[in-house]
């Protein structure tokens, strides 16, 4: 049995705060400090450019990757790490287009899609004379037809946690004859994804939000093992190279992931995303999953009963919800500067949701109900209502 109050002890959580934001950006492990400090001074101080072979500093990118796949339902050997997640979509697609049936240029998307998947898809669109189509989440499945290519999507809605049904529109696109591209950004080390399971074609994500890497840490890419061998991703680095240190002139792809590899790894950033993955040692994903929706539910209740100011802004069923809740208020931004101020940090997204997002490493039901009675405090005696509250001068 997984036990919270264990891992809670592995986060340096600032005295008075209630930290409901992680799905943008999660708390420093306590053994971050010095993990990166090691680094510098023992290995990059110390064995200079030995480093890289005597600190494993060439293949922390699999390394770290295998203990990120079990998270995500993959497989030892399946994942690599490296690059921003935008880099990591774009790679991604890019694959999937050279792979797709012959004359097929769709690449179909949602508007609930995080706006920079829709932005790099776009890009790649209109460089190669292929098609990014959007629809509304609700419409995913009707969208596919006997002319898509790709199906992109991010698997929790960034704003509202609407949780798409993985396995189910993965099975459809393959019924018309389309490949799959998940984005875990808000799934990965919150919810129980089991990529295998659902037969998945690929798959990136972010880890600076629910796997706490820091701000900027690698993101990570996924290929189904019937792909590795064949996916050509448009995006080639010397990293993805059969002989990286040959230095052909012509590219030839590593085996494997290893070819979804592209620049020098950020080994600092790598080390610190490595040591934070250590409060997942031991731990369920079946039962992270369980309590997040304890406490989403929790969380759910106890805003409604206090707070009729407030319209939910996510699904009510948990099995349709990842692990954040949102609310809409027309004073969103205001009322989310307030909590701010008062220790209670969620973000706002426009135009008027306020956003919070449970992670169970961390939050447990005091954490919940400390958040619902200072929402309900905020908004009874109209402490949202300052200058200072309603200028938009903050990243949020």
């Amino acid at each position: 049995m997984t036990d919270f109050s264990q891992t809670r002890a592995l986060f340096h959580i600032p005295e008075g705060v209630t930290y409901l934001d992680g799905n943008s950006l999660g708390p420093m492990p306590r053994t971050a400090a010095a993990r990166a400090k090691a680094v510098i001074e023992a290995e990059w101080g110390e064995r200079l450019i030995r480093g890289w072979n005597d600190a494993g500093w060439y293949v922390q990118p699999r390394r770290v990757g295998d203990r990120i796949a079990r998270l995500i339902g993959a497989g030892a050997g399946e994942v690599v790490m490296g690059d921003t997640l935008t880099v990591k979509v774009f790679q991604a697609v890019s694959a999937a287009l050279r792979l797709a049936r012959e004359g097929r240029r769709v690449i179909l998307s949602d508007s609930g899609n995080f706006p920079s998947d829709l932005y790099a898809a776009d890009g790649l669109a209109r460089a190669v004379g292929a098609e990014l189509r959007v629809v509304e989440p609700e419409a995913v499945e009707g969208a596919i037809g006997d002319d898509l290519a790709v199906l992109m999507l991010t698997e929790v809605d960034y704003r509202t946690g609407r949780r798409h049904d993985m396995a189910a529109l993965t099975r459809r696109a393959h019924e018309a004859g389309a490949l799959t591209v998940w984005d875990l950004a808000h799934s990965a080390g919150a919810v129980d994804v089991d990529l295998t399971g659902a037969n998945a074609d690929f798959a990136v994500g972010c880890t600076y939000k629910y796997l706490n890497g820091g701000p900027g840490a690698p993101a990570f890419i996924w290929t189904h093992p019937r792909h590795a061998d064949a996916a050509q991703p448009i995006l080639q680095g010397w990293m993805g190279h059969d002989a990286p240190f040959a230095f052909d002139l012509d590219y030839r792809p590593a085996g494997g992931i290893e070819r979804m590899r592209v620049g020098t790894p950020p080994v600092i950033g790598m080390a610190v995303l490595d040591t934070a993955l250590d409060a997942f040692d031991g731990v369920d994903m079946a039962a992270i999953r369980a309590r997040s929706i304890e406490l989403t539910q929790r969380f759910i209740a106890g805003v409604e009963a206090a707070c009729p100011e407030v319209t939910l802004n996510s699904p009510r069923e948990p099995a349709g919800r990842g692990s954040q809740v949102s609310f809409r208020h027309p004073e969103a931004y205001a009322v989310m500067q307030a909590l701010i101020a008062r220790g209670v940090i969620g973000d706002f997204r426009a135009p008027d949701v306020l956003r919070f997002g449970f992670t169970p490493l961390y939050i447990g039901e005091a954490e919940v109900d400390h958040a619902v009675a200072v929402l309900r405090e905020v908004l009874e005696g109209r402490e949202w209502d300052r200058p200072e509250y309603r200028s938009r001068n903050a990243v949020t």
